[in-house]
């Protein structure tokens, strides 16, 4: 068949498992193929030879049974990079780039700012700060060390060394220091959340707490603030419903200009506050 007509019949086959079936399929045969998205659209008459053919049959069934493509084709796109993923780390989303917009905002007039990542998996957000910060000092947390080694390869592969690592749980690697901006998504879903069984191949710790989804978002407002110097920022990812709850515990952590921000899709997304 040519690669049009395996594109048809890969988008027919993932159907209802992906909310945008044609575009996995086109992501799946260009890698396949060692090719972009736009070079594929260009020989879409040609044929698909048999070993490829085969290759991307297999693909396609994985990601009818819901495997994100991101593991099946172990890498992410996220803000301007380009990350390798494994199903040790959670796939970074758009929506997390937000995190990253902000804590740009927050950090535009310092010099050399300090900043924390906690629960870093694939050091989606440390490495897009480092990115655009070269003189910052970005040090980020995890307590999987097969997601630090996703990190630390990632940051070797971006040529971003200059990146910390520490193994441990939230703040615990980080006691004593003091940053300008503290940034964490850590799992928020609620562990009884519809929406949890679909994403069944991510790393479970890393989407919920197994309890009411607020957990870990509880822990890190308890500790961060002690890790802050004056007027330095703490910015939490959270879940759609979960913007009232943060906003909350801001408060009680003596938190000052509290506010919150919206994802494209019109949601409550991330939570902030600073320092006094």
């Amino acid at each position: 068949m040519t690669l049009s007509e395996a594109l048809a019949w890969a988008t027919a086959r993932i159907g209802a498992a992906s909310d945008s079936p044609r575009q996995d399929a086109e992501i799946l045969l260009a890698h396949q193929l060692g090719l972009s998205r736009g070079q594929l659209f260009t020989r879409l008459r040609e044929p698909l030879r048999p070993t490829d053919a085969e290759a991307f049959e297999e693909q396609v069934a994985l990601r009818a049974r819901q495997q994100p493509v991101a593991y099946l084709t172990g890498e992410k796109g996220f803000w301007t990079l380009t990350l390798k993923v494994t199903p040790a780390v959670l796939v970074p989303r758009p929506e997390t780039e937000l995190l990253v917009e902000w804590a740009l905002e927050c950090l535009a007039a310092s010099e050399a700012p300090r900043i924390a990542d906690l629960g870093t998996g694939s050091g989606a957000i440390a490495l897009a700060l480092a990115s655009e910060l070269p003189e910052a000092l970005v040090i980020a947390t995890d307590l999987s060390p097969e997601a630090l080694a996703v990190a630390r390869g990632n940051a070797a592969e971006l040529g971003l060394e200059r990146v910390g690592f520490r193994e441990g749980h939230w703040c615990e690697p980080l006691q004593g220091e003091r940053f300008d901006l503290v940034v964490s998504n850590p799992p928020y879903i609620a562990a009884r959340d519809e929406h949890l069984p679909a994403l069944r191949h991510e790393p479970l710790s890393a989407l919920t707490d197994g309890a009411d989804g607020l957990q870990c978002l509880r822990q890190i407002v308890e500790d961060a603030p002690a890790l802050l110097c004056p007027g330095g920022w703490l910015l939490l990812e959270h879940g759609y419903d979960q913007g009232e709850a943060v906003r909350g515990l801001l408060r009680q952590a003596g938190l000052a200009d509290i506010a919150t921000r919206r994802d494209l899709g019109g949601q409550e997304r991330a939570t902030g506050g600073r320092k006094p």
